[in-house]
């Protein structure tokens, strides 16, 4: 079957654009979502990859309209190659079914781990500095929760976990750790 998503960011938005150049596929059945990429929560898009089975074909305008990322877009195309489903991008004119789509798929996964390790590397260097400057204050401690003492106690009795501690307090599992071992030594880390 011939499927088609369209994505346009907001409400305002026509799709004109991208049904006009992709009726030379005659689709069967469109896919039309009204959201930024951004925005992961993309009921249309979820049910397309629903509906779509094995030997499908999935025709999208661009990919800028599928995945607003790179990282997005190669999970995608992988739930769909997981699927033996096609996809095809007119703008780009990749298919991935060609060994040619797939090796451009491939460069681009390639040239995005490429750039986030760069961006890693240049991170670390601007912390080195910072630190090395006493200039690094490293991200903000979270404070103590109001309702922490309470739980402390809770917890000291076995009646809650540090994970559900967590949880309800909607911090991190280490944090809850630290603020645990500052009831306990009764003094505070670094502010």
């Amino acid at each position: 079957m011939r499927i088609a998503y369209v994505r346009v960011s907001t409400e305002e938005q026509n799709e004109a654009r991208q049904r006009e150049a992709l009726k030379q596929y005659r689709i069967e059945k469109w896919f039309c979502e009204k959201r930024s990429a951004k925005d992961t929560n993309r009921p249309q898009l979820e049910a397309m990859l629903e509906f779509a089975r094995s030997g499908d074909t999935i025709y999208i305008h661009d990919f800028s309209r599928l995945a607003r990322n790179t990282q997005d877009l190669l999970r995608l195309v992988q739930r769909m190659q997981q699927k033996e489903i096609q996809l095809i991008s007119c703008q780009e004119q990749i298919d991935t079914a060609t060994a040619t789509g797939k090796l451009m798929l491939t460069m681009i996964a390639a040239i995005n781990e490429f750039e986030r390790s760069i961006l890693l590397e240049r991170q670390k260097e601007g912390i080195a500095i910072a630190k090395r400057e006493k200039r690094y204050q490293g991200r903000k401690r979270i404070q103590q929760p109001d309702s922490f003492e309470l739980l402390y106690g809770r917890y000291r009795d076995h009646k809650v976990t540090k994970s559900e501690i967590a949880r309800q307090l909607e911090i991190s599992r280490p944090t809850v750790d630290r603020l645990i071992k500052e009831m306990e030594t009764g003094h505070k880390g670094k502010s």
